[in-house]
């Protein structure tokens, strides 16, 4: 591990750090931010440093030139099966480490999020969407049905939208994807970096050790049963409640003055 994320450099993403937020941009416009091993590779080394660094509360990943990502690169996909296997497990341990992420990561998307870029977005915990921004898992139309990245849209959209999306191929607008509830907001192209900046600011004047706790939580009890979802977040809780941090902010709260976050 390096001392410093000052001291990283890849040749397919950027990462920039300010204040509490860090930008992850999908580096590689002429390729229409295609998702290579290359580029996955180093995507798993860069979340494993934010997570072990703990420096930054909200990461936000976008990307360079005209579209967000579009998806994996086809010749790489054509390869031995071996590779390609190896290609899907590579996507597989970066979406694993997205959502293992301490941090909240949230997905600025413009131009087009196809297939795995598809996927990216709906991994993200949340999604910023310009006004022109198209969504779609196409594979269907190449003989290659979108079968991981239909696993994380089917759980941002529902199984019937999902399904139509995976078995036509065809695109939905941000307007759509919307309402479907792949993304949270959907803003004026002019207004995209400003809006996700402004929603991971609110986010990162939260504590840490709070938004980790959260997540975790959330994501673990979505697919239990009511009652089941309930007795655990009864214990999460409960136990949260004894942290530093949650009682800094309820001290807080009751004499009216701004929180002090230990993390």
């Amino acid at each position: 591990m390096k001392d410093s994320m000052k001291d990283l450099s890849y040749e397919n993403i950027i990462y920039e750090e300010e204040g509490k937020i860090g930008r992850i941009t999908l580096n590689r416009p002429e390729k229409r931010n295609a998702l290579s091993y290359a580029l996955l590779t180093e995507l798993k080394d860069l979340l494993s440093r934010i997570k072990e660094e703990r420096k930054v509360k909200v990461v936000i990943v976008k990307g360079a030139g005209k579209v967000f990502s579009s998806g994996h690169d086809l010749k790489e996909v054509l390869g031995d099966p071996i590779d390609v296997e190896r290609l899907f497990k590579r996507c597989y341990e970066v979406m694993h480490g997205i959502r293992d992420l301490p941090q909240t990561v949230i997905a600025q998307v413009h131009g087009v999020a196809t297939a795995a870029g598809c996927q990216l977005v709906a991994a993200c915990d949340l999604a910023v969407a310009e006004e022109g921004a198209l969504f779609a898992i196409p594979g269907v139309k190449i003989g290659l049905f979108c079968s991981t990245p239909v696993v994380f849209v089917s759980r941002a959209v529902g199984r019937k939208r999902a399904y139509e999306m995976a078995i036509t191929g065809e695109f939905i607008t941000a307007k759509q994807a919307y309402e479907w509830g792949l993304v949270n907001r959907v803003v004026p192209f002019d207004d995209l970096e400003q809006e996700t900046t402004e929603f991971a600011e609110k986010i990162a004047s939260y504590s840490l050790e709070t938004l980790e706790s959260g997540k975790r939580m959330f994501y673990r009890q979505i697919n239990m049963h009511d009652f089941a979802a309930l007795d655990y977040a009864t214990e999460v809780i409960s136990l949260h409640s004894a942290s530093e941090d949650a009682k800094e902010g309820m001290t807080a709260f009751l004499e009216k003055r701004e929180p002090v976050w230990k993390y």
